[in-house]
């Protein structure tokens, strides 16, 4: 018989029950009539709290609260991908067949579809012995991804029997093995796991190779690793979702876990309409082919604000168990936070800094260690990227979440507002943001693209220095009075800044470069600079250069070159020592 508990108080989401129930920590209940989803979140001999993920009005003490035995936890089966969820993996189509357009209380539908019949091809044969992670069968999920059914990580034994291929549902058993205490159990496609406990794995690896984007002001200056996490703060309007949309188009992960957590109603619909017509440029397929969503808005109740990002998470570790790369697009950890301060207070925890609670640097360490790269159970490679927006009140990057979110993350991504303003886009600023990834992508970077590439990089990030500090004398005196050599270096920052920096997503060529493309617009731009400092350092005026339209010109390659003519940028060189043979030649 399952243990009850009677509600003895309620404060929004959180309620109390009275006596020694017999919960256990973390369990998941069903409260009241119309069995609301809940987690139990402390426990005393005399006092049972528990967090509603569900909206309590109209709740009243006196009513029964009944265990479930579980903690709360995720169906990992096919199904995941091309789906929208919910912070608690309720599918919101299935939901919305049944209560409409907004949600309606209680209401209890299968996460996954449990009937429908999936093409299944076992791997195993009788008398195999498999352990946590062993691949038992593959199902062709979508048609960009091969989905790996697997023992759960904590079941090992000897295959007694095994289905022969065929259509099957996610609970229908299809291996039945011998456990090692002589006891027969079977295993069917999906599995369980609670959100809050990382799934296990053999090995994290230290970070060898990068997400490319696409987007050159992260490829090239503050690259992200495969297994690697960045923050991306910004104000509002400043692009934080335009550039997760970018990522999660253009990155070279195999799945993309997006995860509205706490943002607008429409901000959410917009991704979710954008994300369904978008085609994914690798296989030609819909990009939601290899996506799952999970959306919750602001006007969602806080508690399952606060469980969404480990939903996500969960489900990524899923795909990464199969050897995939997974990219969570956590949009936004600001929202997150907020919802961990609104249960705090309820609670009457002792607030910290801005009444966050005193755990939020923990939680946040908590989250952001979950990715990586990892050898898994079934020694294949898999990696999970976490790319969390920030959203700082005011666009002040001194607060608690934006300040606890750079100790664990060690790539960071600073939009700024006047560059937004300025539709210099993606506003990442280059003198805020960083990345500790680069020492370790440098061997990559030289092996696959180039040995200088690293070095480019540095004398680019160097000149956009220099100009920074010439920019305060210019704004104190003007550009008149500054040496020609250091009039060159603001106009060589400008061909780097409008050139390079500046990306347009709407632009056929613009909205994904390579890597390639990338290095070889760095060698022309340093090629120009070369060239041009040679003939100021002949005394040639800043003037007589800026008579030529060569400047202008290398700012243009990234519309005039095509991603997939480099051997264009040979004309470019030529038409650079054409313009240095010119501007000698009328000062001869």
């Amino acid at each position: 018989m399952n243990k009850t508990g009677v509600i003895y108080g309620i404060n929004g989401p959180v309620i109390y029950l009275k006596g020694n129930t017999g919960f256990k920590m973390s369990e998941m209940v069903y409260v009241g009539k119309e069995k609301l989803v809940g987690e139990v979140i402390g426990l005393t001999l005399d006092t049972t709290t528990v967090q509603v993920f569900e909206e309590t009005t109209g709740l009243k003490p006196g009513e029964i609260v009944e265990a479930s035995g579980d903690a709360i936890s995720v169906i990992l089966a096919p199904g995941i991908l091309n789906n929208i969820f919910d912070g608690i993996e309720r599918p919101l189509g299935e939901i919305a067949k049944s209560s409409g357009k907004y949600i309606s209380r209680g209401i209890s539908v299968d996460s996954l579809d449990t009937e429908k019949l999936w093409e299944t091809h076992i791997t195993v044969k009788e008398g195999e012995f498999i352990h946590g992670g062993t691949i038992i069968a593959e199902i062709q999920e979508t048609p960009a991804i091969l989905h790996k059914a697997m023992v759960p990580p904590n079941v090992s034994g000897t295959v007694i029997k095994a289905a022969s291929d065929g259509a099957y549902r996610i609970f229908d058993p299809i291996i039945t093995i011998r456990l090692e205490n002589g006891k027969e159990q079977d295993l069917t496609i999906a599995q369980k796991w609670p959100i809050r406990i990382p799934r296990p794995t053999l090995t994290r690896f230290s970070a060898s190779k990068p997400l490319i984007t696409g987007q050159r002001i992260l490829d090239t200056l503050f690259p992200i690793a495969k297994g690697g996490t960045a923050a991306v703060p910004g104000g509002f309007g400043t692009g934080k979702t335009m550039t997760q949309h970018q990522i999660a188009k253009w990155a070279n992960a195999d799945i993309i876990i997006y995860i509205g957590c706490g943002e607008r109603g429409n901000e959410m619909t917009q991704v979710l309409e954008e994300f369904s017509h978008l085609v994914d440029p690798r296989t030609g397929n819909p990009l939601m082919d290899r996506t799952a969503l999970i959306a919750n808005t602001s006007n969602m109740p806080v508690a399952a604000r606060e469980a969404s990002i480990y939903t996500g998470v969960t489900l990524a570790e899923y795909y990464r168990d199969m050897g995939y790369d997974v990219a969570i697009m956590a949009d936004s950890t600001s929202r997150w936070a907020e919802a961990l301060r609104e249960l705090s207070g309820r609670l009457e925890e002792m607030p910290a800094e801005e009444g966050f609670p005193a755990y939020l640097a923990s939680r946040l360490s908590a989250f952001y260690e979950r990715a990586g790269m990892m050898q898994n159970l079934n020694d294949t490679e898999g990696s999970v990227s976490i790319i969390g927006a920030v959203s700082p009140q005011g666009g002040d990057f001194s607060e608690p979440v934006t300040q606890n979110t750079k100790r664990f993350v060690r790539c960071f991504w600073g939009l700024d507002k006047s560059l937004a303003y300025a539709r210099h886009f993606p506003a990442i600023h280059w003198l805020t943001s960083y990345s500790e990834y680069l020492s370790d992508l440098a061997p990559w970077y030289k092996d696959h693209i180039h040995p200088n590439f690293v070095d480019y990089r540095n004398q680019i990030m160097a000149l956009l220095n220099q100009e920074s500090k010439l920019m305060e004398i210019v704004k104190l005196i003007g550009g008149d009075v500054l040496p020609d050599d250091q009039k060159l270096t603001l106009e060589i920052a400008r061909v780097i800044r409008l050139g390079f920096l500046q990306q347009n997503a709407f632009h056929k060529e613009d909205t994904c470069v390579p890597m390639e493309k990338q290095f070889q617009m760095m060698d022309t731009i340093l090629y120009l600079y070369q060239k041009s400092r040679t003939l100021i350092t002949m005394g040639m005026p800043m003037s007589v250069l800026k008579s030529h339209d060569i400047f202008d010109r290398v700012i243009a390659i990234k519309y005039d070159v095509p991603n997939d003519r480099l051997d264009l940028f040979d004309d470019y060189k030529k038409a650079i020592d054409q313009f240095y043979n010119a501007v000698l030649e009328e000062n001869a």
